[in-house]
């Protein structure tokens, strides 16, 4: 991983810019920030799985660039791009159906039904 990194961070995206990780600190970064945002999005809340869904995608389509700059095989795209497609769905999901609180609805007297003392 070390060796892989050290290959990463010389395309990393924002080298343009003139900046340029040190692969230890990137890889470190990188696996806290998936390990954060992956507890976030399944145990935290709407507001908060929306922000490490956002985050998530963004370190997904940084991995297929970096693939894509280093031209690796096509085989080595496929886990990025499954997450990355999976992460786009579920934001999609969210969008077009935002959760909201339950609402219980009363219930209503049948009559007729058991308890009811006309019946």
């Amino acid at each position: 991983m070390k060796a892989l990194f050290e290959q990463f961070a010389e395309v990393f995206p924002l080298k343009v810019f003139g900046y340029q990780p040190d692969p230890i600190s990137y890889q470190t970064a990188v696996g806290w920030l998936e390990l954060l945002a992956g507890l976030l999005l399944v145990v935290g809340p709407p507001v908060l799985q929306e922000i490490s869904n956002v985050v998530l995608i963004l370190l997904m389509m940084g991995a297929v660039f970096t693939l894509v700059v280093l031209r690796e095989s096509l085989i080595t795209y496929i886990p990025a791009v499954v997450c990355l497609g999976l992460l786009l769905l579920l934001d999609c999901c969210q969008f077009l159906a935002p959760t909201k609180g339950s609402v219980r609805r009363p219930s209503k007297k049948i009559p007729g039904a058991r308890g009811n003392p006309r019946s």
